[in-house]
């Protein structure tokens, strides 16, 4: 196992931190492109529209392309006919000129397609039944107690179209809960408070910069790397080492093809936003920033140290990962997570603390006593081992079964 490995174990730890570190996403254009299957569907006078990362599409026009009816529609409510069965959905409708237009997702889903998002062409792509037999297994538990329902996805902050389409399992789980439970709703992030707590855990205020917190050796590692990459030696000076960590990080993931936008969480939050189910977060985004904020300067260093010194091998650690959770591999998980225990300080912060918080609600979902299904999606490396949360579920008497 590489050493190094637990540092980049945070693209199947926390979303928050990933998206903290992004770089800002390009304007989408105003009419994305639409696939079914091999072939592109033609608009002839209401294309499809982008509005806060939802793909809306005229609803009759799209129907008909994959082989359905619409049959009715009342104010968030359509009936489709598909293959001589009604189906009746609840969607964020929208009439625009005239048109009535739908998020893409439902639609696709009504129909019994599988709806994907080309990030490089700008295209929603829809693959039918036969094109999507087989999916990712990836990682799914279920716990049944006092008639509540909690399904437990272990997701990848960061994937590319190889993740999907999901197995039908996922699908269907999701299709029953009635809350979406992550990490952060990044849906909800106000683009001027998160820079704002940015600028608080993660800048420097007292006029120093990163040069003065780290040893020379270290800053000179970085700005070489950002160099190769195009970037200005000093463009990090402001940050912290553990801001600075992340962000190469991000940047080698990015240049392998994986982005955050096309994760698993994210994915179902799109999902989730397009059927209207609440979505409920176990965590806070200023919660993760202040853990990673006090990490001590040691560890801090070390890590960004780690990055850097395996910057050009970073990719091949992602490609395993990512095979990884298609395959399902929990014995190659568990000793991911395991690596993860050779620093204390960072496995107590990174894992140990937040998986009993976590632990603690779903815990408190499965009591309520309301006869309702979660489905939650947090990092996979939170579930596994001595003080994952499956274990920690169990020491409270549940039985928890993989799917």
């Amino acid at each position: 196992m590489k050493k190094w490995t637990q540092v980049f174990l945070s693209l199947m730890i926390s979303a928050g931190l990933l998206a903290t570190a992004a770089a800002p996403a390009m304007a989408a254009p105003a009419h994305p492109e639409v696939k079914v299957n091999e072939h592109n569907v033609e608009y002839t006078a209401n294309a499809p529209v982008i509005e806060k990362g939802t793909t809306y599409v005229p609803l009759r026009g799209t129907l008909k392309a994959l082989d359905a009816q619409l049959t009715g529609v009342k104010d968030d409510t359509i009936q489709v006919v598909v293959d001589g069965k009604t189906i009746t959905l609840k969607s964020d409708l929208k009439v625009i000129n005239g048109v009535t237009y739908a998020p893409i997702r439902v639609v696709g889903d009504a129909a019994g397609y599988q709806v994907l998002w080309d990030q490089k062409t700008r295209t929603v792509v829809l693959l039918s039944k036969t094109a999507t037999e087989t999916g990712a297994r990836g990682f799914l538990w279920q716990v049944e107690s006092n008639g509540n329902t909690v399904y437990l996805v272990g997701s990848m902050h960061i994937a590319d179209d190889s993740f999907y389409p999901l197995r039908s399992e996922f699908e269907e789980a999701f299709a029953k809960a009635d809350y979406l439970g992550v990490e952060i709703d990044l849906s909800k992030a106000d683009e001027e408070e998160s820079g704002n707590l940015m600028m608080e855990f993660g800048m420097y205020k007292d006029g120093t910069t990163l040069k003065d917190h780290i040893a020379s050796e270290t800053y000179a590692k970085l700005g070489e790397v950002l160099k190769q990459n195009g970037l200005e030696p000093n463009a990090l000076d402001l940050f912290k080492p553990w801001v600075a960590e992340i962000m190469i990080s991000n940047l080698q993931s990015a240049m392998a093809g994986y982005e955050a936008d096309a994760g698993i969480d994210i994915y179902f939050i799109q999902k989730a936003i397009e059927r209207n189910i609440p979505v409920v977060e176990l965590e806070s985004y200023e919660s993760q920033l202040a853990m990673m904020s006090g990490f001590s300067a040691e560890l801090q260093e070390k890590n960004l140290n780690t990055v850097l010194d395996n910057f050009d091998i970073l990719h091949e650690d992602v490609n395993d990962m990512a095979e990884m959770w298609k395959t399902g591999d929990d014995k190659l998980l568990l000793e991911l997570t395991t690596s993860m225990e050779e620093d204390e300080e960072y496995n107590k912060a990174m894992l140990v603390d937040r998986n009993i918080g976590m632990a603690e609600k779903i815990d408190g979902y499965l009591k309520n006593g309301k006869n309702e299904e979660y489905f939650i999606v947090v990092g996979a490396a939170h579930y596994l081992g001595d003080y994952g949360i499956i274990k920690l579920l169990e020491d409270k008497g549940y039985t928890v079964v993989r799917k």
